[in-house]
């Protein structure tokens, strides 16, 4: 996403630079050559808070946008080093008390204690839904409207084009049976138990095949799992794709049973491209892009029975391409990025051109 938003930035001529702790992502070479990357040479975001004050000196950008809780954290406390006037902005991308469920209540309190001190010296702050929004008003006891809900920049040009392109998997070439893909980190977040006991109900009933694309440390356990269903010759785990729109284009149904997000980037991008999807009603996201439950079908977080259910029945009912395509209409880079700008500059357009921004 921080990708795409940089590349809508760069498109209005504005100058900016990709400031990095790590950089690792594969994402990184899809950047305009225009965005400069600034890498701080550190190990943790924590520890860059002198490299990122120098920049500030150095480089005077017109603002900084934080995409994370501790990248803002850092950017709060390296502005105060430096003593430049450059505007900060947050943006916070997950349910963070649905995150940190579960967790002990101590725990809870150091995180949320600072996030009350540091928050209200923001210039802004960017919440990807409602939900994420509302969350945060609770958490550090800010009104409602000190907030910013911009949607993600996730419908490009470039999207389209490359869905276009021929899958790599062999399951989306023969489409002998229908396809269902999932999508995410292999972790406790995106909980693909609840997929694949789901899944499980539906092959009892349509033959089909699941395709889950990601990497994470759950891979060993969800594989095991599907073999213990019955279901691990019709299950595969390609790990990374670097152009998962192939394989949603060419789906049947895209499955979303996220235990938690903020907005999931990748039910739009399933919507965008006229894939039909399912969903779990988790906090937040898929209840504000799915308009209710009125575009597509949302369940109980972890309930795999009424997943399943839900999954047979878009398989054998499926929705007009078009109107999935609308839902998403909202979720574009150009957009996005015009909004984000916006804020970053505090909507002075003046000397654009000449300004730089640091994400």
């Amino acid at each position: 996403m921080l990708v795409n938003l940089c590349s809508g930035l760069a498109g209005r001529q504005i100058q900016v630079d990709l400031v990095l702790v790590k950089d690792r992502s594969e994402c990184l070479q899809d950047l305009p050559g225009s965005v400069q990357i600034i890498r701080l040479g550190t190990r943790h975001t924590f520890s860059s808070i002198f490299s990122l004050a120098a920049y500030i000196r150095r480089e005077r950008p017109a603002a900084i946008l934080a995409a994370k809780d501790r990248a803002g954290r850092t950017a709060i406390a390296a502005r105060f080093l430096s003593g430049a006037p450059v505007r900060i902005v947050f943006r916070l991308g997950t349910t963070l008390s649905a995150a940190l469920e579960g967790k002990f209540a101590w725990r809870k309190y150091l995180w949320y204690l600072p996030m009350r001190w540091i928050y209200p010296r923001a210039d802004g702050i960017v919440a990807v839904s409602h939900g994420v929004a509302e969350d945060l008003a609770k958490i550090t006891r800010m009104h409602l409207d000190r907030f910013s809900v911009i949607p993600n920049p996730v419908i490009t040009p470039e999207m389209t084009e490359r869905a276009s392109e021929d899958p790599e998997h062999p399951w989306l070439k023969s489409r002998d049976v229908p396809i269902v893909i999932g999508m995410g980190r292999l972790t406790r977040q995106k909980d693909f138990p609840t997929l694949l006991r789901a899944f499980s109900i539906v092959r009892r009933e349509i033959p089909s095949r699941l395709i889950i694309l990601g990497e994470g440390g759950d891979r060993s356990i969800l594989e095991a799992l599907a073999d213990t269903l019955g279901i691990g010759e019709d299950v595969d785990f390609p790990g990374f794709a670097r152009n998962p729109y192939s394989y949603l284009q060419r789906a049947d149904l895209f499955v979303l049973s996220s235990a938690w997000e903020g907005s999931p980037n990748s039910l739009t991008e399933a919507l965008a491209l006229g894939t039909s999807v399912v969903s779990t009603d988790c906090p937040s996201g898929p209840r504000e892009i799915l308009q209710e439950g009125r575009i597509a079908p949302l369940v109980a977080v972890g309930d795999f029975e009424a997943l399943g259910k839900a999954m047979m029945e878009i398989l054998r009912n499926p929705p007009d391409s078009e109107c999935l395509r609308k839902a998403a209409e909202a979720y574009t880079a150009e957009e996005s990025s015009r909004r984000y700008l916006d804020l970053l500059l505090g909507s002075v357009e003046e000397s654009v051109q000449e300004r730089t921004l640091a994400c």
